[in-house]
């Protein structure tokens, strides 16, 4: 005889693997959360609860909240940093694509009142004097957009020696950062502008010494 099936009884959940979650929709969202709150503000908890993801598979993908905080820098360089070192070109005259440069950079530091300055200089940079990891992590990012910025420097006929170009395209980086910084302190876009555009004629007045 067949099994007597009670109409009243509720089929019993078959265990297996947690619902699947989307990764990168998972990184994308703990970006956010990193960038709007900083390292140490955002809890386990709060990480699942906004990622979709179990605590197991937050330690399964990526070793724990580290890992998926250092994700989460890779993915906020390729989406929202890439079009800073596009900007770059060259497409203009040093002139113009600085100025495209720092357009960029102010509306990435003012576009969401959510997430204002930036994950790297405001965030990483937060955590990682007690991180080896992380300090090593701050250092490759840096150094990267310093280099795209003496790449663009070296394009310039008549532009001094390497030295020089590292030392200039060192202070643009850090006004870009500091650009950032005052973002997230809550200072006008307006303002940040007038900062760049200050820092632009001084890199000018800096190379024509250089090459004069």
């Amino acid at each position: 005889m067949g099994e007597i099936v009670d109409p009243d009884r509720q089929p019993s959940r078959r265990r297996g693997r947690p619902r699947a979650f989307n990764k990168t929709h998972a990184i994308d969202a703990a970006m956010r959360l990193f960038w709007a709150e900083g390292y140490n503000a955002a809890s386990i908890d709060r990480i699942c609860r906004e990622t979709g993801m179990s605590r197991a598979s937050l330690y399964h993908d990526f070793g724990g909240k580290q890992g998926l905080f250092l994700a989460a820098i890779s993915h906020y360089v390729e989406t929202r940093l890439a079009p800073l070192a596009e900007a770059l070109g060259p497409r203009d005259t040093l002139k113009g694509d600085l100025a495209a440069f720092f357009d960029e950079v102010v509306a990435l530091a003012t576009r969401d009142a959510a997430t204002p300055g930036c994950l790297i200089s405001c965030v990483l940079a937060e955590v990682a004097g007690a991180n080896e990891t992380f300090r090593q992590e701050l250092d490759h990012r840096f150094r990267a957009l310093e280099d795209r910025l003496v790449q663009r420097l070296a394009q310039e006929t008549g532009t001094g020696a390497a030295m020089d170009q590292r030392a200039l395209a060192g202070m643009l980086a850090a006004v870009a950062r500091g650009i950032m910084l005052r973002a997230r302190s809550g200072m006008s876009a307006e303002a940040l502008h007038r900062i760049a555009a200050v820092t632009i004629d001084s890199a000018l007045m800096a190379q024509d010494r250089r090459v004069s």
